[in-house]
């Protein structure tokens, strides 16, 4: 007796081309996009072909509840090492006791971190979304903004800093629950050991979300949040070079059932498993040697770049950086964010618009540009080539300066250098 025909013939075989064109045609078009361009993007990096290879795995196929030897499906045997492969790494690479590596993004990890720390009404004191925040720090349109009482702590004035003792000052008087250590578009180091007074004199728990600057502390460019923290979170990407998705951490042993039941069954169901074995990659490229050589060039690249912006006479918030990432206050040029990450991207330098502290802009347009340098130096851009960047950045803007209704001449112009540095640089085959 023949077997039945299989309903969709190719299901196993055809590969994209052949079953989407419309989706491959996008892919090709990315990748043609990607090639020709610098990526300034602080939240972008490029993985690599090890990392992609896991996420298109047959991983994708398996379906698992709970942690590694306590499922609800079975068939875990190898999706269990995967996952127990993960946190091993994280643990070792972060100098922890702990580690979850199922969230899906670093919101969710965050949010996770609330829903085991704090009940709705609490109060929790947080980085104001202007001065450098995130948005699941308790900003108002997200969930952790409407479920909680948010207290923000800003910047000075100034000088573009932190100033602890206000922090300090507002855990007293307020008493969170929760102290949030970090943001997006905070561009200096964070005084762990400040933020842990302000905890103590509050009677908080202390979060350290170094999203940001991940790969930085698993490099040693960056001071590690432990032993200050309680708690920290982290993506898999931006300076980690992983993929999309995150990590929480932690040492106490009594957080370790509040954080992993706030995560499964709190707020996701079944992990991405291919995602969580892109992770254990990651992680396990992060533990070799050469790492610490990235973490270090990503930060001599930032710190090169925004030099030479302030000596292009662009303001930066907080006077430089320390990490991967800068803000520049667009202000004094007269410029405003959308119209001037617009023209960046015709110039094929890509960006992000990005409000700065105080800003009184639309959030559609925005007064401040924020540049990264993560993926460019992943590709292989070194000191020379991002001083030049921060030169072609200075002629795109001072052109849109000069002329707001037509930046084509210098647009032009600097599209042409950018394709020539960037086919120096290729990535994927």
């Amino acid at each position: 007796m023949n077997p039945a025909p299989l309903l969709h013939p190719g299901y196993f075989t055809a590969g994209i081309a052949q079953t989407d064109p419309l989706i491959a045609e996008a892919i090709v078009r990315e990748q043609a996009r990607t090639r020709g361009v610098i990526e300034l993007i602080a939240s972008e990096n490029i993985v690599s072909r090890a990392v992609l290879e896991v996420q298109g795995s047959i991983l994708t196929n398996k379906t698992v509840e709970g942690y590694p030897g306590k499922r609800y499906h079975a068939g875990a045997v190898n999706v269990d090492a995967v996952e127990a492969a993960a946190i091993a790494r994280a643990c070792q690479l972060f100098g922890c006791r702990f580690a979850n590596v199922q969230p899906h993004s670093g919101s969710q990890a965050n949010h996770a971190v609330l829903h085991a720390v704090a009940e709705p009404g609490d109060t929790i004191l947080a980085m104001d979304l202007n001065a450098g925040g995130h948005l699941s720090h308790g900003a108002a349109v997200n969930f952790s903004g409407k479920w909680f009482k948010v207290v923000n702590y800003g910047v000075r004035a100034a000088d573009g800093l932190i100033d602890y003792d206000e922090v300090v000052d507002l855990a007293r008087r307020h008493r969170p629950r929760l102290v949030i250590a970090g943001g997006s578009a905070y561009a200096r180091a964070l005084d762990f050991a400040a933020f842990r007074r302000a905890a103590d004199a509050g009677g908080a728990r202390l979060l350290v979300d170094m999203a940001h600057f991940a790969g930085l502390v698993a490099g040693g460019a960056h001071e590690p949040p432990f032993p200050h923290a309680d708690i920290v979170t982290t993506t898999t990407y931006k300076s980690l070079r992983g993929p999309r998705g995150a990590l929480i951490l932690w040492n106490d042993e009594a957080l370790r059932k509040p954080i992993n039941n706030a995560v499964f069954p709190g707020l996701q169901g079944t992990p991405s498993l291919q995602v969580v074995a892109a992770k254990a990659v990651a992680l396990g490229e992060a533990l070799k040697p050469e790492f610490a050589c990235y973490a270090a060039a990503v930060l001599a690249h930032a710190r090169t770049l925004a030099a030479r912006l302030q000596h292009h006479g662009f303001h930066l918030v907080g006077g430089g950086t320390d990490t991967p990432l800068m803000l520049v206050d667009l202000r004094p040029q007269g410029l405003t964010g959308a119209p001037a990450a617009q023209s960046l991207e015709r110039a094929g330098l890509v960006a992000n618009m990005n409000p700065i502290p105080s800003d009184a802009t639309d959030l559609k347009v925005m007064s401040g540009l924020r540049f990264g340098v993560s993926g460019a130096t992943t590709r292989g851009l070194g000191l020379a080539e991002f001083e030049a960047i921060a030169d072609l950045v200075a002629e795109v803007l001072e052109g849109l300066r000069q002329h707001p209704g037509d930046n084509t001449a210098a647009e032009g112009r600097v599209r042409e250098r950018v394709a020539g540095i960037a086919a120096r640089f290729p990535t994927y085959a």
